[in-house]
């Protein structure tokens, strides 16, 4: 059941176990939050709290920032074969999924995500309705429909095009829609059938095209790439950041270490597709992409962190039993990898932050930043999976409003 969301006019969380979202951690911190924005954050013995303000003793709980998926779906529900789920539904319909599946996403602690791909423009409904105060969910940065080849992978939430003026007109009608960010497919995928994930997509004519009327409108370019080449072109066009990069060799590592590119894993995609066994509704054609694939995903995230590339959290939530309300599986998955609790932390707020352009407003805990936080009665530092543990949540907070979790009573 939703919970009422809880305002205060002022809030001060004391003696708590603050992890700030940039690498530091305060032991005893209070943290004072007016109206939507952080007043003050420090030391308990260094932070003057008001007489007259709500008082939240924090004593044996931790308070991270609102986590950031950078690779959500809102349209798609985790069914076995979200195509063609989502082809047989009515717009509608879909909508009305969506809407469930952001509150789902809230009450999880991810308080912003980046939603790169859905069907038509209603990611663009929904975010307005939330933003009204209509409907609960996460701050949206939407990409609208995705810009693929004719016939291309994602085409079922895409806008087929080919040649450079198709590729300017579909950019500036994603911007006109409301895109803050525009989705390019440079390779195939596992979940449309016919496509190799190891084959680039587009051309580098259209995947520079698109980046460069993108940046004439002042969006950036995220780029679905699996394969080598699909990352290399999407790259060297332009592109913010690679979405997947699951066939990461090190002639590629060193083209986003040069120009500074974001990797998405989103290894929770491939990994809840691959546990499945046949006969469970996904199609063999995904089903056998994903088995082959995973592996070789893990030893590029390997690859990634050990030469230090940009890494930003992103689940590709909505894809076949990979569920919104459950992203934080993304960082328990970083952590088996190697990446140490901090930095997946890092790589899920602050991290998250710059890359979708919001660095300075969220992502972490610091006077002036907006307050998206989410108070656990835990150590994610010593167990990554108390972030996904709902019984250990106590309230998840959105621009100074708990929105989730007994706080939110």
């Amino acid at each position: 059941m939703r919970q009422k969301a809880a305002r205060y006019k002022a809030i001060a969380i004391e003696q708590v176990r603050l992890i700030d979202g940039t690498g530091s951690v305060i032991d005893r911190a209070t943290i004072v939050i007016r109206g939507t924005t952080i007043a003050s954050v420090g030391p308990s013995r260094t932070v003057v709290v008001p007489p007259d303000i709500t008082r939240i003793k924090g004593r044996g709980l931790t308070i991270i920032p609102g986590l950031i998926d950078c690779h959500v779906h809102l349209c798609l529900g985790a069914e076995p074969d979200v195509v063609s789920t989502l082809e047989s539904e009515q717009p509608a319909y879909t909508l009305l999924k969506a809407a469930r599946h952001a509150r789902e996403t809230l009450e999880a602690g991810i308080t912003t995500v980046r939603d790169v791909g859905s069907r038509d423009h209603l990611i663009f409904t929904l975010k307005r309705a939330i933003e009204a105060g209509l409907q609960p969910g996460p701050r949206i940065i939407g990409a609208g429909q995705v810009l693929c080849m004719i016939g291309g992978h994602a085409r079922f939430i895409g806008r087929e095009v080919q040649g450079a003026e198709q590729v300017r007109d579909a950019v500036a009608a994603q911007v006109a829609a409301g895109a803050q960010v525009i989705k390019v497919i440079a390779s195939g995928g596992v979940l449309t059938p016919g496509t190799s994930p190891d084959e680039a997509q587009m051309t580098v004519e259209e995947l520079r095209t698109a980046v460069e009327e993108a940046k004439r409108l002042g969006r950036p370019v995220a780029a679905h790439a699996h394969g080598a080449t699909g990352m290399a072109n999407a790259i060297l066009a332009g592109a913010r950041s690679i979405e997947h990069a699951t066939l990461l060799d090190d002639e590629t590592a060193d083209l986003f270490e040069h120009h500074a590119v974001y990797m998405v894993p989103t290894l929770s995609a491939l990994a809840t597709t691959a546990a499945c066994r046949r006969g469970c509704g996904i199609p063999d054609s995904a089903l056998d992409k994903a088995k082959a694939m995973t592996k070789r995903h893990h030893a590029s995230f390997k690859l990634a962190r050990r030469r230090g590339l940009l890494i930003a959290m992103g689940t590709d939530a909505g894809t076949p039993f990979n569920h919104h309300g459950d992203n934080a599986q993304e960082l328990e998955r970083m952590v088996a990898l190697g990446m140490a609790p901090m930095e997946a932390i890092i790589a899920s707020t602050s991290g998250a932050a710059r890359l979708i352009g919001a660095g300075d407003r969220i992502g972490s805990l610091a006077r002036g930043m907006v307050a998206d936080l989410v108070v656990i009665n835990g150590d994610p530092l010593a167990h990554i999976d108390h972030l996904r543990d709902r019984n250990r949540m106590l309230g998840v907070m959105q621009a100074g409003r708990f929105v989730a979790g007994p706080l939110a009573q």
